[in-house]
């Protein structure tokens, strides 16, 4: 293990927590001074053709995608050892997996992104800091396929023994940046550039992440009364206003007034 110098404290102790810091700080300054930007912005209006391969694509792929990175970075390599899962099993299985996640997330992606770019009111709705959003959500998820394939396939670097011990020390205040001076070039910019989406996270449409249609729950029906044809209430209905309905309109305007 080589020694530690000062840009491996900056990039494995500093930098994390300050994109953290941000994550948490950007999203409580987002909802609390912009409630009405909190959204996607959809523009399922705009195009639904190709929204309707990609976006099922991207978010269920990326789920799996999300879910491999908890089991592989915060579940311990013991645990998974404990409970009968060998190494060389993990390992088979994170291939596969994430080979197919990965593969229906990036396929995914360049659909959203091409959608994005070629429709005309679609690319018009698309903001500066989406776009930036885009190019580094991008870059982390290639860079993670190319760690699946190059640290699985090729190199078979185990990141559990040193890289996941790292990432779970940044949340109880421990990390060791020693630990990821011998990772390979591909994991550490994979890890920088994933920290660097987390500080531009707020500020972007991926902020839906955490939104969820709670209210739904416990909101009061809504109640639809149907009109009929031959008559309103017990009166005959015919179309035009009736003298009421001009009276009424009379005294509200001359309220208003």
């Amino acid at each position: 293990m080589t020694d530690v110098t000062w840009i491996d404290v900056f990039l494995w102790v500093v930098l994390p927590y300050v994109c953290l810091a941000i994550f948490v700080v950007g999203h409580w300054w987002r909802y609390r001074y912009d409630k009405f930007g909190w959204t996607t912005r959809s523009s399922q209006l705009y195009e639904s053709r190709l929204l309707r391969w990609g976006s099922p694509l991207f978010h269920f792929g990326l789920l799996f995608v999300i879910g491999g990175h908890i089991i592989g970075l915060v579940i311990p390599k013991s645990w998974t050892e404990a409970v009968g899962i060998s190494q060389e099993a993990y390992h088979w299985l994170a291939v596969v997996i994430g080979a197919i996640a990965g593969f229906c997330t990036v396929v995914g992606l360049i659909i959203l992104i091409y959608r994005r770019r070629t429709v005309g009111p679609v690319f018009s709705a698309t903001t500066l800091n989406d776009k930036v959003m885009y190019v580094f959500l991008a870059l982390t998820i290639f860079l993670g396929m190319s760690n699946t394939i190059i640290g699985n396939i090729i190199s078979h670097y185990d990141y559990r023994e040193d890289l996941a011990v790292w990432f779970r020390g940044i949340f109880w205040f421990q990390p060791d940046p020693a630990l990821m001076t011998d990772a390979p070039f591909s994991f550490k910019a994979h890890a920088i550039v994933a920290f660097l989406l987390f500080a531009i996270w707020p500020f972007t449409r991926l902020v839906h992440v955490f939104s969820a249609p709670v209210g739904y729950l416990w909101r009061p029906y809504v109640v639809y009364r149907s009109r009929p044809t031959d008559q309103f209430g017990n009166r005959h209905y015919r179309r035009g206003w009736s003298r009421e309905d001009v009276a009424d309109v009379s005294r509200t305007v001359g309220t208003k007034r």
